[in-house]
């Protein structure tokens, strides 16, 4: 079972992959959970990246095909299937991971684009709030913490990450029309897409996904 989950920033789909890789015990292929991994460790990878993704801007197609390939390319990592986060974002992107995949004989299955209003995007994500060094993801409306501002686990100060600033995330939903929604016709064109409604609580859109995994298995 491979899956791309598709939609712009903050409709959910890395809830959602979470859910579906727990229950299929599935490779949860995150660029962005990669890329912010490396920011924290100061590789040069992750200096490079970091310049790019506070701006809302995308990160070279080379970077991350070339961590696409090195998790790809490990035999225990796609044995039981894998899903793809929000990636591809370009039609390039697109072109050279369907040349991966035939490459390592595990093309995808299924595209599932997930959609939201604009309006929503932005209180999801201007909301959110991360403690450092926990790593625990809070929201001021949907998840408050206890304490406004601190961590219920360690007390840390909360911080709002630059990407999820207003500005940079109107940005980036720019850059998600021009560059990233030509995607899909891509993957219309190969019979390859289903796309579910974002704004449906957690429990619904995960019940749409998994009769697509159903689907997909039969």
């Amino acid at each position: 079972m491979r899956f791309i989950l598709f939609g712009p920033p903050g409709v959910g789909k890395g809830t959602q992959a979470k859910i579906l890789s727990e229950k299929h015990h599935l490779a949860h292929i995150s660029t962005g959970d990669m890329l912010r991994a490396s920011i924290k460790q100061g590789t040069e990878l992750g200096l490079q990246a970091k310049s790019f993704i506070d701006k809302g801007e995308l990160v070279p197609d080379d970077v991350i095909i070339g961590m696409i390939e090195e998790f790809i390319s490990d035999v225990e990592n796609r044995k039981n299937g894998f899903i793809l986060d929000g990636f591809p974002r370009t039609v390039s992107q697109a072109e050279s991971l369907n040349q991966l995949l035939i490459q390592y004989d595990c093309p995808v299955d299924r595209v599932i684009s997930l959609t939201a209003p604009d309006e929503d995007i932005i209180e999801r994500l201007s909301g959110r709030r991360i403690a450092p060094e926990s790593g625990k993801v809070y929201h001021i409306k949907y998840n408050p913490p206890k304490v406004e501002g601190k961590c219920d686990e360690t007390g840390e100060d909360l911080i709002q990450r630059d990407d999820d600033k207003v500005d940079t995330i109107k940005k980036r939903l720019q850059v998600y029309k021009d560059s990233t929604e030509p995607v899909l016709s891509f993957y219309n064109n190969q019979d390859l897409t289903t796309e579910i409604k974002g704004t449906l609580p957690i429990d619904e859109i995960s019940r749409e996904i998994e009769d697509v995994a159903q689907s997909v298995t039969r």
